[in-house]
This record gives C-alpha cells, structure tokens and sequence, in this order.
C-alpha cells in the first residue's frame, strides 16, 4: 500500500473516529462541552448528529472521489493509480487538495483553541489534523503526475541538480539555441 491509498484511509478512519461519538451519544458530547452541567436542547443533539453524519459522508467520498474503492463491477477493472490524468479517478487531485486544505484549516483552528483553553483534547486533534494535512500535502506534492514532472523540461522533478548535473533535463535541451 503506497502513501496515497495510507492517506485516503487515514482521512476516513479519523473522520470516522470523530462522527461516532456525536452520532451515537450527542448528550455526552454536549454535556462534556458544556460550560454548567445541564440538559441538552433538542436543538444541540441534532446538530450533534448532523456534523456526525457529515463527517461520515465527507469521509465516504473522500474514498469514493480519490478511487480508492473502485467503483467497477470488475476486479481488472479496479483503480490502479491515482494520476491526474487516469479516466477511473479524474478527481483524486482536486480531492486530495480540499482534503488537505480541510486538515491543515481544522488543525489551525484546533492550535487556536488549545492556546485558549488548554485542553488536551485539542492538543490531540492538532496532532491528528496536522499530520493529516502533512500526509496530505506530501501526497500532493510527490505522489501524484502534475507534482513529478516538470512542465517546462518534462524532466521528473525528483532528480537532483545539486551537487550533480540534471543529465535528463541537459538531454531536452540538447537541440535548442541558447542566446
């Protein structure tokens, strides 16, 4: 399993992990987060399980879009890569982008409330979220085609021109008139 697939997943069970509780007990969520200890409104419990249940369904289409799970009726058929340019998962990147902006957004407003508060359980959502947006980012970066491949030399980026020549980008060049 390559770093891809790891995030996809990784972004479902977290997700996941926080959609159970406020889907299966709203009252405790609630009532922990409450300043005085008190009944919670009708109102609270349903917002509770609305976040819950979106947080699941962010997380089932974070796999279904990135193509993770195929969604062929045949195995040959199932999802091999997850470039930009592969009609089986023409939303991976985008995905990927919104995924990892979503992470680094949550694990910014998670820092913010840790400095406020103090609670541990923001420190742990920072942790969470933010090397969910690191995983993310590395995925965007080296994991997919538009973050290999130069577009200007279309030489593979992840070649090193330092303390060593780039002999594949001097070979693109190699017809061409320098001024």
């Amino acid at each position: 399993m390559d770093v891809f697939y790891s995030y996809t997943y990784s972004t479902a069970a977290w997700l996941g992990i926080q959609a159970m509780p406020l889907i299966l007990s709203p009252k405790l969520i609630v009532t922990m987060l409450a300043l005085e200890t008190r009944k919670p409104t009708v109102l609270e419990e349903y917002f509770c399980r609305s976040l819950g249940i979106a947080l699941v369904t962010l997380g089932i289409l974070t796999l279904l879009l990135t193509g993770t799970v195929p969604l062929t009726s045949t195995f040959a058929e199932s999802v091999q890569t997850a470039e930009a340019s592969d009609p089986k998962a023409p939303y991976a990147v985008p995905t990927l982008t919104l995924t990892a902006s979503f992470h680094a957004a949550s694990a910014f407003y998670a820092y913010t409330q840790y400095m406020q508060t103090g609670q541990t359980s923001f420190a742990l959502s920072v942790a969470g979220y933010g090397s969910l947006a690191a995983m993310g980012l590395w995925v965007l970066l080296f994991g997919s085609s538009s973050g290999r491949i130069s577009r200007k030399t279309g030489a593979d980026k992840r070649t090193s021109g330092f303390p060593f020549s780039n002999a594949e980008a001097d070979k693109k060049k190699v017809g061409r008139k320098r001024l």
